[in-house]
């Protein structure tokens, strides 16, 4: 019985594409360049679907990748002679993903409920620190992002608590899944939305810029994103205690030294960070505040104009009683985020205002219409004008 079962299991493995009606070709060398330019010739003119299988061996070539594939698959600066990596200084802050990961690990601690999912990025999203102690409880599920939703969701139907932390960009594959599996049920799933905004060298397929215009118009949704890393962990903590979705996004790298008093966090509201003056106040929602807290002083400094800065903290629900108070003291508003324009913060105080009456002037700083290329995370905010620079351009010329 086993002989025959292993003949039929090599059988079906053989002709598993012929049974579909696909022709297939290989395994082939994927590091021999030459032999498959002459495969691809080969078959290229074959008629019907084809399938040609490939193998590769990831850090190919160079031997400190090949030996330790998940260190080297992002290893940051390195020295190609030796392979020796750049060691971080002690006094730098943490990333965003690294207060992500001790954020959680310590809930979950004094919360038994609490369960960890990711899509194969136990250490790009640092939940391996939870991982190392609590391993029963947290699920890699591999690169099924849609998965990784719908498990959380049924985790969440059985009375878990899931914090499941995807990528911005590659939870655009669990769109339906969000929707129909937990936002319709108004299950309490927090998604924790890592690399928002620009990621850098990555490139456009990398970068985080759709995710608040893709969510905020999902019933039962609340979205939050934080200026600080005690932001963050406040807006973890909060997230405990709602009914229904949260998704708290944050941005790639490491967290802004932020050394005045952190306000109190209350979900929906927002918080006034600098009142000054009645001309024009900028609205900024995330990490990018930074930037914008940066321009504001530099306005100040060079121009000796009072320019007032508001931390929205929350998109949906989205602090009305805010934008009250601002569209009633202020002639000019500017609002700064770090996605795309259309759909997002700038769009949401657009339609509050309208539905109102306001008639104030509203300039909104973001992504355009359009896909952003590789770079440096620095040099892409640049380009855009959502660096400090470019956002002290814009006041200085309203």
């Amino acid at each position: 019985f086993h002989n025959n079962l292993k003949t039929l299991l090599t059988h079906q493995k053989q002709n598993i594409f012929q049974g579909l009606n696909i022709r297939y070709f290989g395994p082939a060398d994927g590091h021999d360049v030459e032999d498959l330019v002459r495969i691809l010739r080969e078959i290229k003119n074959h008629r019907g679907p084809k399938v040609l299988h490939i193998i590769t061996k990831k850090g190919k070539g160079y031997e400190p990748a090949e030996n330790n594939q998940t260190v080297w698959h992002a290893p940051g600066e390195f020295n190609p002679v030796n392979g020796e990596r750049k060691k971080s200084g002690a006094s730098l802050t943490p990333l965003w993903q690294e207060v992500f990961g001790e954020t959680l690990l310590e809930m979950a601690r004094k919360n038994k409920k609490i369960v960890g999912i990711t899509p194969a990025m136990p250490s790009g999203c640092s939940m391996n620190i939870m991982q190392k102690e609590l391993p029963d409880r947290v699920f890699d599920v591999g690169i099924a992002e849609g998965h990784a939703v719908t498990f959380s969701a049924g985790l969440a139907k059985g009375g878990l608590l899931p914090y499941c932390n995807i990528y911005s960009s590659f939870m655009q594959r669990a769109y339906d899944n969000i929707i129909h599996d937990v936002a319709l049920l108004g299950l309490h799933v927090v998604f924790c939305i890592d690399r928002a905004g620009i990621v850098g060298n990555d490139g456009a397929t990398h970068h985080g810029l759709l995710d608040m215009a893709y969510l905020r118009p999902i019933p039962n949704m609340t979205i939050a994103a934080p200026m600080t890393a005690d932001d963050l962990k406040a807006m973890m903590r909060l997230a405990e205690t709602i009914d229904g979705p949260i998704a708290i996004r944050y941005p790639r790298g490491r967290t802004p030294l932020y050394e005045e008093e952190t306000k109190p966090m209350e979900i929906g509201k927002g918080v006034c960070l600098k009142d000054d003056g009645d001309e024009v106040a900028v609205l900024s929602i995330g990490a990018i505040g930074m930037a914008a807290k940066g321009a504001i002083e530099r306005v100040q400094k060079e121009t000796g104009r009072a320019i007032g800065h508001y931390d929205m903290r929350w998109l949906k629900p989205i602090d009305t009683a805010l934008i009250d108070e601002v569209a009633g003291k202020y002639k000019t508003i500017v609002t700064i985020e770090d996605g795309v324009i259309s759909g997002g913060l700038g769009s949401a105080v657009l339609e509050y205002m309208a539905d109102k009456g306001y008639t104030n002037r509203v300039v909104r700083l973001g992504i355009k219409d359009t896909f952003v290329e590789h770079g440096s995370t620095a040099e892409l905010y640049h380009m855009l004008g959502l660096d400090e620079e470019g956002i002290y351009r814009v006041i200085c010329n309203l």
